[in-house]
């Protein structure tokens, strides 16, 4: 500082400058002059770029004397937080980043790197939609709200239901180009949705799924009753962040007046071996609850990972297969026998979360079927954090309300997001985008505190395969 600096300034305490006091007040001596203070347009810099190398100093040199004693410990270790906390506060008050803009009115990025810089990769999921007679058109909108090009969907429309129904509900599922991932079951089998035969239909769509697709993460069942409450961006989204070897599956082991009426009886399921549709059959006898297991009960809706598939499936272990034997004579037991292998797995047993991710309500009375959902049910539905939604009147006006409100989504027309812009006259997906990209929107951030909440240390292993 040369003396012309010296003079050209103004006095400390002078009414041209704004002096601050010091966070901590050191000793005055009478011999030295005051010290001078940061300036408010240099104090401000400071604080916004506390990572900035500090400027040359331009006090006098009285101000600090070469004789001066060292600071005491605790100044010291007081500054050294100081610069700490303005550290974590310039950073946390960054401007957070502004919302997505809706589909129809922004481009979307499409480059690899774009995706790698926003988080991990999204998963794959590998869709079984299965319905009866009457439920292709209802298969066919179920598919386009899920729809998304990492997924791989199988349909399946059981026996019951005819030929030209399945053929229709194939063209349909194919028209749209790049489709390459939608297949139909052909040939399938009778599902008696009271009998074992429905779980046989289960695993049949398992197995295929395997063979169709190597590159799947989750297995998800959705019933032609069951319908999204979340985009696929936000579910996609969602899961991303979550280990991919969790399996969601509502379970129990009180057993209560199940144990009379379900598990003691022995019936027969007619689907297993004539051609046509028979109702089950019960036998005179009744049998005792197996002391070589534990048996679990829940619901059919599951999201299940794929080395438990493959575990059901092609699995060198004989657990699975010796409980598909003892659940071919029980009455409904696809809502028993994924929740009794995974249980008894010592494998698998610490990889349960104990929700279907479904929303479902049940009469106070004992039944088999939750009851159905209908506009005076949104709000809870909206609200809950849940993925799906179980069991829909077939075209009911809720449907049309989540399409418009939630998804977003026109008829006849899957659902955008980041693979489909939402741009085009014709057909909203006119302009593709890259499958990588995701655009979750307000509803995941219901489903992500859901699931934080559900796989909080209190509720994870409080409530996973708990024997009563």
């Amino acid at each position: 500082v040369t003396p012309a600096d010296n003079q050209s300034r103004s006095p400390p305490n002078s009414s041209g400058a704004s002096s601050l006091p010091l966070p901590l007040p050191l000793p005055v001596r009478p011999d030295l002059p005051p010290e001078q203070s940061i300036a408010p347009h240099q104090r401000k810099n400071f604080l916004l770029s506390p990572m900035q190398p500090a400027a040359p100093s331009a006090a006098p040199p009285s101000v600090v004397p070469k004789d001066s004693r060292p600071l005491p410990c605790l100044l010291l270790l007081t500054s050294l937080l100081l610069l700490l906390l303005l550290h974590l506060l310039s950073s946390s008050s960054s401007p957070a980043p502004s919302p997505p803009p809706k589909p129809r009115l922004a481009p979307i990025p499409t480059a690899a790197a774009d995706v790698s810089s926003a988080g991990p990769p999204p998963p794959s999921l590998a869709f079984l939609l299965t319905g009866s007679a009457g439920d292709a058109d209802r298969l066919l909108r179920l598919l386009l709200a899920t729809y998304h090009p990492r997924n791989l969907y199988l349909l399946l429309l059981d026996r019951a239901a005819s030929d030209a129904d399945r053929a229709r509900l194939a063209r349909a599922a194919r028209t749209a180009p790049g489709r390459d991932n939608v297949h139909v079951v052909g040939d399938p089998g009778f599902a008696n949705p009271r009998g074992a035969s429905a779980l046989a239909a289960t695993l049949h769509g398992a197995a295929v799924l395997l063979r169709i697709g190597q590159a799947w993460d989750w297995f998800v069942h959705l019933d032609a009753a069951d319908y999204p409450l979340v985009t696929p961006d936000d579910l996609l989204h969602v899961l991303s962040y979550v280990p991919k070897d969790l399996n969601f599956i509502q379970h129990t082991s009180y057993i209560g007046w199940k144990e009379a009426r379900q598990i003691k009886p022995i019936i027969v399921d007619p689907g297993l071996f004539l051609s046509s549709r028979n109702d089950i059959f019960y036998a005179t006898q009744k049998r005792d609850l197996p002391s070589a297991y534990k048996l679990f009960t829940g619901t059919s809706s599951v999201i299940l990972s794929r080395t438990f598939i493959e575990y059901c499936t092609i699995g060198m272990d004989n657990l699975a297969r010796t409980l598909l034997m003892y659940y071919t004579n029980m009455v409904l037991p696809h809502r028993k026998y994924f929740q009794t292998v995974l249980c008894n797995s010592p494998e698998f047993n610490k990889t349960v979360v104990n929700h279907d991710l479904h929303y479902s309500t049940w009469d106070a009375h004992p039944q088999n079927q939750p009851r159905l959902l209908t506009m005076a049910d949104v709000e809870n539905m909206t609200e809950s954090g849940a993925a799906f939604g179980t069991r829909f009147p077939k075209d009911d006006p809720v449907l049309d309300h989540i399409d418009a409100e939630i998804l977003h989504r026109l008829p006849g027309e899957p659902v955008t997001g980041g693979w489909c812009l939402g741009v085009g006259h014709d057909n909203p997906c006119d302009v593709s985008g890259n499958p990588d990209v995701l655009r979750p929107g307000p509803e995941a951030k219901k489903l992500a505190k859901f699931l934080a909440e559900k796989l909080s240390y209190r509720n994870f292993y409080s409530q996973q395969c708990i024997w009563d």
